[in-house]
């Protein structure tokens, strides 16, 4: 048992929140939480897709099912292209610097980000005291399967380099381009990285001494229970809130990818 087993436990807890409200699978939480508590990027990018091979989205897959928003012919397309975008992002990060990429997908993901939260209107509701208005739902939404395809795949590359799960590509394309409701898209993302489409790169991350089992299976029970609350917060929240909720995010995580954020963590790192 690791010496940090509560700190991982909570790492995982807090990714799951995050992963259950905007399908993604957590590893834009968890690779810059466990560069704090000492890992090497390379290292705690393995052990970050090492958490994310488990099915810690079952429980929050269910929720959306059961409040049918998820598309499962939706999701196998992505989860085919994820699978092989992975293996291809490991191999990316293994052999070549990826510094250029790395800032490239945090400009990504500050402008959508800032698209999906729309900080004007949320600042003149506020002023206006008014609610956010439920958008409707969008349930029959469909879409070619090689569009889906290649979704997973460039989903899968990022996913594969940075460790993260690649939900924060899927769903801001299927809601972005593709007019998905955003709940609609995180149920279907989260069913797409429920099975282990990491596999190719973990073994590579684990054959180079870059994963850490025993940080990786803490990680990932903290993600099973906070998945299952995420996904209850997001459901009962109006379409349009989770939507700006998760811009918001994005904008954070996007600051992260291009190292604005580098100063802090590393002087949460003691570094």
């Amino acid at each position: 048992m690791p010496e940090n087993a509560l700190a991982l436990l909570i790492v995982g807890l807090i990714a799951g929140v995050a992963s259950g409200m905007f399908g993604i699978g957590g590893g834009v939480v968890i690779v810059p939480a466990l560069i704090i508590l000492g890992f090497e990027l390379q290292e705690a990018a393995g052990t970050s897709l090492g958490a994310l091979l488990m099915p810690v989205g079952i429980f929050a897959v269910i929720e959306y099912y059961r409040a049918g928003k998820l598309k499962f012919g939706i999701a196998v397309p992505i989860a085919a292209g994820l699978v092989a975008g992975t293996i291809a992002g490991a191999e990316i990060a293994r052999n070549l610097p990826s510094e250029t990429l790395r800032q490239l997908y945090g400009i990504f993901l500050i402008w959508t980000g800032w698209r999906f939260a729309e900080p004007r209107k949320m600042w003149q509701e506020w002023r206006a005291k008014t609610p956010a208005s439920k958008t409707p739902e969008e349930n029959t939404t469909t879409a070619a399967w090689y569009i889906l395809l290649m979704v997973g795949l460039g989903a899968g590359v990022l996913a594969g380099m940075f460790g993260i799960g690649g939900g924060a590509i899927i769903v801001p394309v299927l809601v972005g381009l593709l007019k998905f409701d955003q709940k609609v898209a995180v149920g279907t993302s989260l069913a797409a990285l429920l099975l282990p489409v990491g596999l190719g790169a973990v073994i590579i991350y684990y054959q180079d001494g870059n994963l850490d089992p025993a940080a990786a299976a803490l990680v990932a029970v903290g993600l099973l229970i906070g998945a299952l609350g995420g996904a209850k917060i997001a459901l009962g929240l109006p379409s349009k809130t989770v939507k700006q909720l998760y811009g918001l995010f994005l904008v954070v995580i996007g600051l992260r990818f291009v190292g604005l954020l580098d100063p802090i963590i590393n002087l949460l790192a003691g570094r």
